[in-house]
């Protein structure tokens, strides 16, 4: 699969998930709603669903409902409780503060470009996490590189060069192909699912990129590179240090144990 960088709107992978959303979500209400259920005892309670933030499709920052978005896709929080949010066909990172007041952090147009604040750019940004720091990280999909966007706004990357492809490194040295999801453990290390190469990478604190599991597209469980995925996309860690990954294309669920000696 080639990643097409601003030949056309939406590339090919990005209108598979976007569509994906769309036919998962395409009955909408303007309230809330409530649904009754039960806890883990068996008592009933309610379950309320109410909109934070956002209406009408387009870009507007504000309050509630007066903001706007274009397709976001990932969120993240950071200590204080506040949101952020991959904007991304907005090309935008934005906040949202406990009481809904939503704001743009990073990104303007489309494009490549560390800088502060609206200096900067992206391309289709979708996976994003936050460290014990307040530093935002964020897989940039169409621009094939994981940013780095600190508390005041400052944009750099971390990971990832002008081509895109598939090579280990540190810093522009790695190559990467439609990162998508992305996730940090305790120690300041992430890990990239990465949806081109179908494999799952880890990033240093230093910037240094490795190939944790994957190699060929497939289906196989196993050791590091044994292990097969397809098109893997979403990725969290637990307090274990225990990776999951979302492998979209073969319909499971995996689990990845980092063993330590």
């Amino acid at each position: 699969m080639k990643f097409m960088k601003r030949n056309h709107p939406v590339p090919h992978f990005l209108s598979l998930i976007l569509a994906f959303a769309l036919l998962t979500g395409c009955e909408t209400t303007t309230g809330a709603g409530t649904q009754d259920a039960q806890d883990s005892g068996g008592m009933p309670k309610t379950v309320m669903v109410s909109t934070f933030a956002g209406g009408e499709q387009g870009f507007a920052d504000g309050k509630g409902g007066d903001a706007k978005f274009n397709r976001p896709v990932g969120i993240a929080s950071d200590a204080a409780g506040n949101l952020y949010v991959a904007d991304t066909e907005n090309h935008r990172i934005r906040k949202i503060t406990p009481a809904g007041e939503v704001s743009t952090l990073a990104g303007d147009e489309e494009g490549f470009a560390d800088g502060i604040g609206s200096d900067a750019k992206f391309s289709f940004p979708i996976g994003i996490a936050s460290d014990a720091a307040g530093n935002l990280y964020v897989a940039d999909v169409v621009d094939h590189r994981i940013r780095k966007i600190t508390p005041a706004g400052v944009v750099s990357t971390l990971a990832g060069g002008d081509e895109e492809g598939f090579a280990d490194g540190i810093g522009s040295d790695a190559k990467f192909l439609g990162p998508i999801g992305i996730a940090s453990d305790a120690t300041g290390n992430l890990y990239v699912a990465e949806f081109g190469n179908h494999r799952i990478r880890k990033i240093t604190p230093a910037g240094e990129v490795s190939t944790l599991a994957g190699g060929e597209r497939g289906f196989a469980d196993g050791i590091g590179s044994d292990a097969n995925f397809n098109r893997p996309s979403g990725i969290v860690s637990d307090a274990a240090g225990n990776l999951y990954v979302a492998d979209s294309w073969n319909d499971r669920i995996r689990k990845i144990e980092i063993r330590r000696p």
